[in-house]
């Protein structure tokens, strides 16, 4: 039976973990602006503290929510809105927390089907460990766009998919700049 390889090199940070005895990552953890509630082992709360958006994929930044790439999508487009603050729980999201969420997810979806031309998606969260969520410390909702017949004879076959597209250049389509961060979610009304 011939082998075909695919080459993930990303992914290697992955399969490693990372090294929290590192000096040189504490100290740069120490000069970012962390946020009250904010735990230091969290990618979220690091993207939110941290301004180098390319180098943590952060495509969209409101007053209350961080859109992210995926680092290990299920496939092309995979994005993950956050609130800026480190809760577990909706019960424990403020109103404006909750509306600026569904802004953003609003907002992140019409800008894929805009770029990627996807025929659906999946929106969703997963809400403590035995429901799936990998990070259950940060509430985070999954974007996944979806295309009639995405599942192509690889995973069937081998149990292996292939996004086609690299995270940075996905980055370049979905990033926005961050004057019109703000302005592409502007605050909710007082009724």
């Amino acid at each position: 039976m011939q082998h075909e390889r695919l080459w993930a090199p990303w992914r290697l940070a992955y399969i490693k973990g990372s090294n929290s005895d590192d000096s040189e990552s504490r100290a740069a953890s120490e000069s970012l602006s962390w946020l009250p509630g904010a735990d230091q082992e969290c990618f979220l709360c690091r993207c939110v503290a941290d301004n180098q958006d390319r180098l943590n994929l952060v495509v969209a930044r409101s007053s209350h929510t961080v859109t992210v790439l995926n680092r290990y999508p299920y496939v092309n487009g995979h994005l993950l809105v956050a609130p800026r603050l480190h809760k577990a729980s909706l019960a424990d999201l403020s109103d404006e927390e909750h509306l600026d969420c569904m802004r953003a997810i609003t907002h992140m979806v019409g800008k894929l089907t805009d770029s990627l031309r996807p025929q659906g998606f999946n929106v969703g969260l997963n809400l403590g460990r035995a429901a799936g969520a990998g990070l259950p410390g940060h509430l985070h909702w999954h974007i996944v766009p979806r295309w009639t017949g995405d599942t192509n004879f690889m995973p069937v076959l081998a149990g292996v998919g292939v996004i086609p597209q690299a995270l940075e250049a996905l980055w370049e389509i979905l990033a926005e700049p961050p004057a019109s961060r703000e302005a592409s979610n502007p605050p909710a009304e007082n009724p």
